[in-house]
């Protein structure tokens, strides 16, 4: 669904719509919106599809690759603004929007060769394409024991979520095991992350430079956009080894420092001409530690927080109201800020004593609700979420469930009411002989047995006996089939150690 509906949204939404844009001179309003819907999707389902298929030690580094190429592309579009600017014709913005089309093209030609995750794959019951999916993407053999025993995890514990209740959007709120909690840390998250200042700071830095009196705005606000994508490289450097509450809470700090005294020096400088062009140095440089600070922190790991906090019944849902708070306020500050700057309210630069505030803010959030998960398969964090009550104890957390275990030990059936449930039946059955793998499909029966080889076997069949009583029937059913392991076996799978959840 993830790559079905970028694709979508890419074809159907972006491309038309920077079409428009450039050749119309008349519908100035219909293209942009067209445009936002595609945006709108995509800034949920990228960091969606990152943390899904990604392995635990790298999915933070990978989700905020997200960041940097948005900071990359705010850059390129920067730059070609400027070029594009002493034109003075219709041209200084077609061409722009018109290049628009080209990333545009490109995202949607890579969507094409990208495999859909494994977890949503195991969540609409098609276990056999989650098998290929998961085997693809860590290039294993479907037989790999560290492949089939991650697979299984990720089956049980969508079964295991399967009993806690459906998945609608008021389950989003009020669900367990506490999805309330987890769903107001990803919206406030992402709240913050534009309560910060930031995007005041790269939506209108080249009028506030000019109205400080900083000489060559235009330059600076190209500066600004550098230091930006150079900043979010840190990021991705520490977030594995630092972890996600140290860094936001880091840069939350950092970032209410620099404001405020960006604030401070702006205004004890106000009408004195002997500390004018102290109080512009001042403001340049504390603005792009700022944004330092924000790029190697707030920027990035906001989106991996919230792509990796929520449970999988309800993660595209969940997932989609972080992320519309986040344009929501992104729209609110946008359209409020040139009033409260230059308008009635004519903070000027002291509206940097706001950001600041809510900087502090965050950083108690973050504190207060933000629960540590670097380093944790997504399965883990869900044990987590269940078993410490305080974000502040979450950092000497140590996982201890397996929700296969947990499935054996409760029994719970699958058959004709699990297919309605979309949930699946883990049996462990120890044997001897050797079988053929097969993920999905019809029962298929194991080979003769041999004694110099064996392996692991995953099979779907149509009939299988349950583990509860009352349990069986006709329906789709998993059964994990392990066997005994020969030298010659330990011999083969030279990653088996490996721990491959994620």
């Amino acid at each position: 669904m993830v790559r079905m509906l970028v694709e979508d949204v890419a074809d159907l939404g972006i491309e038309p719509a920077q079409h428009l844009q450039a050749t119309a001179q008349h519908s100035t309003a219909q293209p942009p919106a067209l445009a936002g819907v595609g945006v709108g999707a995509i800034s949920v389902l990228v960091p969606l599809y990152q943390s899904e298929m990604a392995p635990k030690w790298v999915r933070g580094t990978l989700v905020c690759a997200y960041q940097l190429s948005i900071t990359i592309g705010l850059l390129t579009a920067s730059v070609i603004n400027i070029l594009t600017s002493p034109l003075g014709d219709s041209s200084a913005y077609r061409i722009p929007l018109g290049l628009q089309i080209v990333p545009a093209l490109v995202l949607t030609a890579g969507l094409l060769l990208l495999p859909e995750t494994p977890r949503f794959l195991v969540k609409k019951g098609r276990d056999e394409a989650a098998g290929l999916s998961l085997s693809r993407l860590r290039r294993l053999d479907m037989t790999h024991p560290a492949l089939i025993e991650e697979l299984r995890e990720m089956m049980a514990n969508h079964q295991y979520e399967l009993t806690l209740g459906p998945d609608t959007y008021r389950d989003v709120f009020v669900g367990t095991p506490h999805l309330g909690r987890r769903t107001f840390t990803g919206c406030g998250l992402q709240m913050l992350q534009q309560l910060t200042g930031i995007n005041f700071i790269m939506y209108f830095s080249t009028i506030f430079f000019s109205r400080v009196g900083v000489a060559s705005p235009h330059a600076k606000s190209t500066i600004i956009n550098v230091i930006n994508v150079v900043s979010t490289i840190p990021g991705l450097l520490v977030i594995e080894s630092w972890g996600r509450r140290r860094l936001l809470m880091v840069g939350a700090l950092g970032m209410a420092v620099c404001q405020l005294l960006m604030a401070s020096f702006s205004t004890a400088a106000a009408g004195r001409v002997d500390l004018a062009h102290v109080s512009q140095t001042m403001v340049v440089v504390f603005c792009s530690f700022n944004i330092f600070f924000f790029a190697a922190s707030w920027g990035p790991v906001v989106w991996v927080v919230t792509s990796e906090i929520y449970p999988l019944k309800v993660r595209a849902k969940a997932m989609s109201l972080s992320t519309a708070s986040n344009w929501m306020l992104n729209f609110a500050i946008a359209y409020s800020t040139p009033v409260m700057v230059v308008g009635d309210a004519g903070f000027g630069a002291k509206i940097f004593f706001i950001w600041g505030a809510f900087c502090i803010i965050a950083l108690l959030f973050v504190w207060c609700m933000v629960y540590e998960t670097s380093k944790m398969s997504l399965e883990q964090i869900d044990e987590m979420y269940e078993r410490v009550g305080h974000a502040w104890d979450s950092t000497s957390f140590e996982p201890s469930w397996s929700f296969q275990q947990l499935v054996d030990d409760q029994g719970w059936a699958t058959g004709a009411a699990a297919a309605a449930a979309s949930s699946h039946e883990l049996q462990s059955t120890p044997t001897h002989s050797s079988a053929d793998t097969a993920v999905g499909g019809q029962s298929s029966s194991s080979s003769s047995s041999s004694s110099s080889s064996s392996s692991m076997t995953m099979r779907e069949g149509e009939r299988g006996r349950s583990r509860s009583s009352g349990g069986g029937g006709d329906g789709a059913q998993v059964a994990i089939v392990t066997t005994t392991t020969t030298e010659e076996d330990k011999s083969l799978p030279a990653m088996a150690a490996v721990d491959f959840s994620y």
